[in-house]
């Protein structure tokens, strides 16, 4: 059995996700946001993607860290800051000794809905199903959990419960 985190990157908010996966079984472990919109400046936004997942990854004790990469936005400024966040979010990792993996978004949305274009509502529908959530995560949690079950996926754990 081998517990991910799967970290969806956001200047705003940071999604993630907690997943327990062994060949053939996937089983949800927990999965939030955090939000940082509202604080006054970006390096404090910065201090607090990475303290918050430093306390998710104390709290839940993953083996290894999965990424969601910087896609190619049409503002070069959004680009710079996403890339921030996937920083704080990878020293956090790498603080607490763990392996980083990285994966595009369009691999996760193949690994989760079967199809690299899927739409934010399937994936976070598809999300629901594999792992047999009564309700529908918020759309950053449900990314960072399909970042998780795309890692699983290419660890070849199958996506069955």
């Amino acid at each position: 059995m081998q517990r991910i985190l799967g970290i969806d990157p956001g200047s705003r908010v940071t999604g993630y996700g907690v997943v327990d996966a062994a060949p053939g079984l996937l089983s949800f472990v927990a999965c939030g946001t955090i939000r940082v919109a509202d604080l006054p400046t970006f390096a404090g936004r910065l201090d607090a993607i990475f303290s918050g997942l430093n306390e998710v990854i104390q709290l839940h004790q993953p083996q290894v860290v999965a990424v969601e990469e910087v896609f190619l936005a049409t503002n070069p400024r959004s680009a710079l800051k996403l890339g921030h966040a996937r920083g704080a979010a990878m020293v956090a990792a790498t603080q607490n000794g763990l392996a980083v993996r990285e994966y595009n978004a369009k691999a996760i949305k193949q690994a989760v809905a079967g199809y690299g274009q899927a739409e934010k509502r399937q994936v976070q529908h598809m999300v629901r199903v594999l792992l047999g959530l009564a309700g529908i995560p918020s759309q950053d949690a449900s990314d960072g959990l399909a970042v998780a079950i795309c890692h699983a996926n290419q660890c070849d754990y199958g996506s069955r419960r």
